[in-house]
């Protein structure tokens, strides 16, 4: 009888049988590992460095903005893939709340309004209209493309691979605590209530993270899946890299006015 399995790619076969002399990280040593990728968050990229810096003219603010409100739309189908792959009822039924967080409930007054429709009113506070932002007409290539590689990877990889994935989440309250604190003064055209989203995400970033940790922990009983796990953030970062230097080229700071949002 044969007995040969068939993997359906290298990191499925690495994942299951483990890489042969090396020890497995124990729990902490992983966690550190998975938070020192923070070197590679879009924070240290040139472009949000001059944004964190006030050095950006309002129409790259907007251009930034823009384009972002894709990434944006991407999170809850993201999220619903990953509900899609799970066979977990438990696990569902958490992983439901990050959906809501993003599509909004009931009204989308106040709280209920959810990331999408925050970052649209965020997008209408530095000076882009309704349909200007939700028209998408101004994503650029490089970005869609990015994005749409994130999602193609949601829906075609394990579940907890996806969830994996959400882990950048880790460096996200930093860069909103720093747009919180230093947007006010260095931007003052952009009105304040549309900052309102980098306010509520800090929270449930936190939340997310805890237990997007628990998920990798109990995944990575092995030092080949814990490697899979850094592959996988790295590769997320990257995305979000790659989102950045689209935007970077697609505005210059000598654009020409014409082709300004």
């Amino acid at each position: 009888m044969n007995t040969t399995i068939e993997w359906p790619d290298a990191s499925a076969r690495a994942a299951a049988l483990g890489t042969p002399g090396l020890r497995t990280w124990h729990a902490e040593e992983f966690e550190a590992r998975l938070r020192a990728c923070e070197a590679r968050y879009h924070i240290h990229h040139p472009f949000n460095l001059r944004l964190n810096r006030g050095e950006l003219q309002p129409f790259q603010v907007r251009g930034w903005v823009a384009n972002r409100f894709y990434y944006q739309l991407c999170i809850p189908q993201k999220d619903a893939a990953v509900m899609a792959n799970c066979t977990d009822r438990e696990e569902r039924r958490r992983w439901i709340e990050r959906i809501l967080d993003h599509d909004g409930r009931g009204d989308f007054a106040g709280g209920n309004a959810g990331g999408i429709e925050a970052w649209s009113r965020l997008g209408q506070a530095v000076g882009l209209d309704h349909d200007a932002i939700w028209s998408q007409r101004h994503v650029q290539p490089g970005v869609r493309f990015a994005v749409d590689a994130y999602l193609n990877f949601a829906r075609s990889r394990p579940w907890e691979e996806a969830a994996i994935s959400s882990l950048t989440e880790m460096f996200a309250p930093k860069i909103h605590a720093d747009r919180l604190a230093g947007w006010p003064a260095m931007y003052p055209w952009i009105q304040p209530e549309g900052l309102a989203y980098f306010r509520q995400r800090i929270p449930l970033a936190t939340r997310d993270v805890e237990h997007g940790l628990e998920v990798a922990r109990r995944w990575g009983g092995t030092r080949a899946r814990q490697e899979r796990a850094l592959q996988i953030l790295h590769f997320k970062l990257d995305i979000l890299w790659s989102m950045l230097d689209a935007i970077e080229r697609a505005y210059p700071d000598d654009l020409a006015e014409e082709l300004r949002p």
